[in-house]
């Protein structure tokens, strides 16, 4: 493809390939000689020609690029319920894309190759945003799952993708370490956002994810006030986040900070990464958080990564009709009408 192409009106410039843009980052500003960015809490100051945490971020030619910008590294078609939502559009397919780079050092992360790697040491492929557009329209997708690595990170791409073609539904598998005005305008955009809730004590995120708690729950609560369809995952790793006490705290966080109706998925967790010596997650435990959870008030829990009788079947809190069934990926709606339990006729929260 031609060079050409502008983005509100900047031009854009080109590498000696020809086919990656120069794009200048969004949210940050000159400190000094370099650079303070300001999309997400770490807020890097970042030297002339010098990179951010994220590696996403790089000082050059006088100003801050987004170094990252349409560098896919993955792509595929998946359930929805694979990201996972169980409220949003169950039983369709989702175009799922992701980059590379990640602002959290997460020790057990499963997609540490792409997460972890810094631009050009990962084979990736330039896709602007009108081809992926193109081939969407082409597919007949409507909508797009950012996921894989951290799509917070690909702020200006996702932006672009969504100026270009503002009825595809946006969708954001997301850690959620982001400040509050980039956050504030990816939710005028995005249709519905999985945010990993990765532990729920902040001795655990500074030493396994290198952040903090505190800025994960204010982006998960302004998401949920901004209207975002929003649902919620936790892995739960032995001997590091999976204490009764911890679950507890977190259940409760959710019910009077978010809803008792926002759906959480709580996780088996599988050794990889720097955490190979992590046994895993027992289905007992799985068991103990989600009765934990329900027992503090929340509607909608269920258990991932494994298989169960019944921990990721949707039941109506009112009539406890089974709404919809789950086995894997194979999904049953079984008493679903609309939005509401087609058996009493309760309004729920799901998203189709």
């Amino acid at each position: 493809m031609a060079p050409t192409s502008t983005t509100r009106g900047e031009e854009r410039r080109w590498d000696t390939a020809g086919i990656n843009p120069n794009i200048e980052a969004r949210h940050y500003h000159r400190e000094g000689d370099g650079y303070a960015c300001d999309l997400c809490p770490h807020r890097c100051r970042i030297s002339p020609e010098g990179f951010g945490r994220c590696l996403s971020r790089k000082g050059e030619g006088g100003r801050l690029i987004a170094n990252n910008y349409g560098k896919v590294s993955s792509f595929s078609v998946d359930p929805i319920e694979k990201k996972p939502f169980y409220h949003y559009f169950p039983k369709t397919k989702i175009f799922s894309i992701g980059g590379i780079g990640c602002n959290m050092s997460c020790r057990h992360c499963q997609n540490y190759a792409i997460s972890m790697s810094p631009s050009g040491r990962k084979r990736t492929t330039y896709e602007s945003p009108e081809e992926i557009v193109a081939f969407c329209r082409k597919e007949r997708f409507d909508a797009i799952a950012f996921t894989y690595n951290e799509p917070v990170i690909w702020f200006e791409y996702i932006m672009d993708i969504v100026e270009e073609a503002p009825d595809l539904r946006c969708v954001l598998v997301s850690n959620g370490l982001v400040c509050e005005e980039p956050l504030r305008e990816l939710c005028a955009v995005t249709d519905a956002m999985n945010i990993d809730i990765k532990g729920f004590t902040d001795d655990f995120y500074t030493k396994v994810c290198g952040a903090h708690l505190d800025d994960v729950m204010r982006s998960s609560e302004i998401a949920f006030r901004e209207g975002v369809h929003l649902e919620l995952t936790y892995l739960v790793i032995p001997g590091y986040n999976d204490s009764p006490l911890e679950i507890e705290l977190f259940s409760s966080w959710v019910r009077d900070s978010l809803s008792p109706e926002t759906p959480v998925h709580f996780s088996r967790f599988h050794p990889d990464n720097k955490m190979l010596d992590v046994p895993i997650t027992p289905l007992e435990t799985l068991q103990m958080c989600r009765a934990a959870a329900m027992g503090s008030g929340l509607d909608y829990v269920y258990v991932g990564n494994v298989l169960s009788d019944d921990a990721s079947d949707t039941y109506c809190p009112d009539c406890g009709a089974l709404v919809v069934r789950r086995t894997g990926y194979l999904v049953d709606l079984v008493a679903l009408n609309g939005s509401r339990c087609a058996r009493c006729g309760k309004g729920l929260p799901f998203k189709r």
